[in-house]
């Protein structure tokens, strides 16, 4: 038989005053300060939208972190929130008092509900709620005296939900007077021209994290780019292509090639980007040394995938300085329009002592390309995770490359291409040859080290359009399990 706590005195009174919210809304003004969260907090979830209205309106700490209470978003609850707010700003100032001064509107953990928070200077009073109606117009006193800022972050896909709508409303109506803070904007198929009408509301400057998916195209880039150049607290960016024409540019005339200088000529005014992810821009085929150039800041990540490199842009990587202190290179499913790697190498060997990331995922790359950056990868001392899978690699080269990345101690994740000796002339999968070469090469790398986690993928069947892993993978650093994880023709 379960024994249930009885509810605490605190607790029985809170949901006292929530049966009777025009007694709730009155008790505001004696209200102690130290019971303004929790009751908060039960009046939010339970939708009392006239007591979260007053409670805001009197809420007497400087940040309200509303945003991590909004689990389950509501339209009515998160209204009143925004109409408490307007009530504040409305109220005559009054220095003496602390008021609301930060709006934290992010889906985030915030210590703030787990922790008693007071004034310093000890004062325990609230001020008494106005119940009356909400002036929309906020008057010159109140633009002169007060700034709120507030802080949020965008997830936009096509179209705004109801409480996006409603909060860009508001802001749109009140952005000359709040201090607007979108610290991670991430936005999804939804056109150019729409974005720069966000970023008019959230100013670019205050922009830390950014990611646009957009049919992205030269014109939209240039279209954009002054908007890029705003955003001086920039530390994340990433462009990822949604549109059709993903193959490239087939004629590019003087005109687009300006535009496209002109475009990345941008980053230069990023003075704080740390992680730069570029996804499916076919133009950037033949313009990183522009980009490169461009750069103000050494790069923690580069991230180039879904494109095409030439010799001219892999050139550029090792004499760029911004590179030198990489720890993430990721370059999967780019085609490197070039048989030789070794600017790739040197670039390698450069950031051997920083780099902790390597994914060269399905490039098509061949025996002599990964040959070209073997020396250098075991030079890589800090590498956690490496992937070559979906290449072309035969069974000596891998050899070679598993015996040079034995002496890596810090992998923990590790993933390589079935050897091409395992396919039949028709490009299908030998099951037994598959699981023989795989033990050759475990046994290789058991000699230096015990795996981790380990892989060689095979490339995808032509029947089932499914692939193979073989992988070894250790348990508590006790024992090895072998996986022999096979395509659905095989089963």
């Amino acid at each position: 038989m379960s024994v249930q706590t009885p509810p605490t005195l605190m607790k029985l009174a809170r949901q006292a005053l929530l049966r009777n919210e025009a007694l709730a809304i009155s008790a505001l003004q004696k209200l102690p300060w130290t019971l303004f969260p929790a009751l908060f907090k039960d009046a939010f979830h339970g939708r009392h939208t006239r007591i979260v209205k007053a409670m805001v309106a009197a809420w007497p700490f400087p940040c309200l972190p509303v945003g991590t209470l909004m689990k389950t978003p509501n339209l009515e609850t998160f209204q009143a929130v925004l109409d408490g707010v307007d009530m504040q700003l409305t109220r005559e100032f009054h220095p003496g008092i602390e008021k609301l001064q930060v709006l934290d509107l992010r889906n985030v953990q915030h210590a703030f509900w787990n922790v008693w928070t007071g004034r310093e200077d000890g004062d325990c009073s609230a001020e008494t709620v106005d119940e009356r109606p909400v002036v929309k117009v906020l008057s010159r006193y109140a633009l002169r005296w007060r700034h709120l800022k507030v802080i949020t972050d965008l997830y936009l896909r096509l179209r705004l939900n109801e409480e996006q709508a409603c909060f860009l409303k508001w802001v749109q109506q009140r952005k000359d007077f709040l201090q607007i803070h979108c610290m991670n904007m991430k936005i999804w198929t939804v056109p150019v021209c729409t974005v720069k009408g966000i970023l008019d509301v959230f100013h670019p400057g205050h922009i830390e994290d950014l990611e646009l998916n957009l049919a992205w195209n030269v014109s939209k880039l240039a279209q954009f780019a002054p908007c890029l150049g705003q955003m001086r607290s920039l530390r994340k960016l990433s462009l990822k292509n949604k549109g059709q024409n993903i193959f490239g540019l087939v004629y590019r005339t003087a005109d687009t090639e300006k535009r496209i200088r002109k475009a990345f000529a941008q980053f230069s005014k990023l003075h704080r980007l740390q992680h730069l992810s570029m996804n499916g821009i076919f133009f950037l085929k033949d313009h990183m040394k522009q980009v490169l150039r461009s750069l103000r800041t050494r790069l923690e990540t580069l991230s180039i995938q879904n494109c095409d490199l030439t010799r001219s842009d892999l050139k550029y990587f090792p004499w760029s300085h911004n590179l030198c202190q990489l720890k993430h290179l990721d370059l999967r499913q780019t085609e490197f329009l070039t048989p030789c790697l070794k600017p790739l190498g040197v670039l390698l060997e450069i950031v051997a002592g920083t780099l902790e990331s390597l994914d060269l995922q399905g490039c098509s790359m061949d025996d002599s390309q990964v040959t070209d950056l073997i020396p250098s990868l075991s030079k890589c001392s800090q590498l956690t995770e490496v992937n070559f899978s979906y290449n072309d690699f035969s069974m000596h080269v891998l050899k070679k490359l598993v015996r040079h990345t034995a002496n890596l101690t810090n992998i923990s994740v590790e993933h390589y291409p079935a050897p091409l000796q395992c396919y039949d002339a028709s490009g299908c999968i030998e099951e037994d040859r598959y699981d023989q070469l795989c033990h050759e090469l475990m046994d290789i790398l058991r000699a230096e080290r015990e795996p981790s986690s380990i892989f060689f993928s095979t490339n995808a069947c032509h029947v089932c359009d499914e692939n193979c892993d073989y992988d070894e993978c250790s348990e508590n650093n006790e024992c090895l399990v072998f996986h022999l994880e096979l395509c659905s023709c095989w089963q």
